[in-house]
């Protein structure tokens, strides 16, 4: 290991310009898919302006679980909109909204073939909207018999979008993203981490997993909204991701973006990584990042009791 990556005046670290939606080629307008790419990528923006239109205003908040999670008048509105447009636009096609649930076509026949399934997490990032924390996103995403196919990511706050199609790849505001660049740093990966809410705070295959990645990262980021974080990863900005029973919600939008950016999910073993949105969330643990990267942040993780812990349930 040597230099540092994460270069400022790189390509991917250089600071993306506000206001800006992928730079997508002429490519995404006649893939397959296209269409809902677009959709995807304009209600998110849209979303995204309503979320942050309201953000210092006073809105309701509600407990959501027993684990300290919430619900926010945002996120229910900002939902109603997505769930709307897509409707408008695709009637007969299933929705799994957080807040909402499935939620079936509209009574329609849905169209043969293949099962189609959007994703909408309305306001990835509640809690850290409701303490005053800008960090925040609506993620939207097309699974096609449970595989992602669109996924758009849309940061109110800087007003940027990232946007992948299987296929033609993962881009943003700088056009295609290719994730981390260069080798890693000599003080460490910056990585980041996200555990489901089912998670216990104190699970110990979770804490002896965190424990262990503290102690070898440079940093060990936690924003409590993975497809901020995953935008993060698919345009460079750290150098891996680590996750630990993820949600379903938000999964196939940031694994699409980080797969078509060119970088590798393995299971926490090393294994092919096999979780579904159906699946249970003990699938969807996750080590994620450039190809070349991935042995190392594998030994980081073995290097612990974290995976003995995690293969025998504890």
């Amino acid at each position: 290991m040597g230099i540092t990556r994460n270069d400022p005046d790189g390509p991917q670290g250089a600071p993306e310009p506000p206001g800006a939606a992928p730079r997508a080629p002429e490519a995404f307008v006649t893939a397959p898919f296209a269409a809902e790419q677009q959709l995807a990528v304009a209600t998110a923006r849209e979303a995204g302006a309503l979320v942050r239109s309201h953000f210092q205003d006073d809105y309701g908040i509600q407990p959501k679980g027993e684990r300290g999670d919430v619900v926010t008048d945002l996120d229910l509105l900002a939902e109603r909109l997505v769930v709307q447009r897509i409707r408008e636009g695709f009637p007969h096609d299933r929705i799994l909204a957080e807040e909402s649930g499935i939620l079936d076509g509209d009574g329609g026949e849905p169209a043969p073939g293949p099962r189609r399934m959007w994703l909408v997490d309305p306001l990835d990032g509640s809690n850290n909207v409701v303490i005053g924390l800008p960090a925040y996103v609506v993620g939207i995403a097309l699974c096609v018999d449970d595989q992602p196919v669109v996924g758009a990511i849309h940061d109110p706050v800087t007003d940027r979008t990232w946007s992948a199609l299987t296929g033609c790849g993962a881009y943003g505001p700088h056009g295609r993203m290719t994730g981390p660049a260069g080798p890693l740093a000599a003080s460490g990966p910056l990585l980041a981490w996200t555990q489901g809410h089912a998670v216990a705070r104190d699970d110990p295959a979770a804490r002896s997993l965190k424990s262990a990645l503290e102690v070898r990262s440079r940093r060990l980021l936690q924003l409590w909204a993975p497809l901020l974080t995953w935008s993060m990863l698919a345009r460079g900005a750290i150098d891996g991701f680590i996750g630990y029973r993820a949600e379903a919600i938000d999964f196939p939008a940031g694994a699409l973006l980080a797969a078509e950016a060119g970088l590798e999910i393995r299971s926490l073993d090393g294994g092919a990584f096999r979780g579904t949105i159906a699946g249970p969330d003990t699938d969807r643990s996750f080590v994620a990042g450039r190809p070349e990267d991935i042995p190392y942040l594998l030994d980081l993780v073995n290097r612990s009791e974290a995976v003995d812990r995690v293969r025998q349930g504890a």
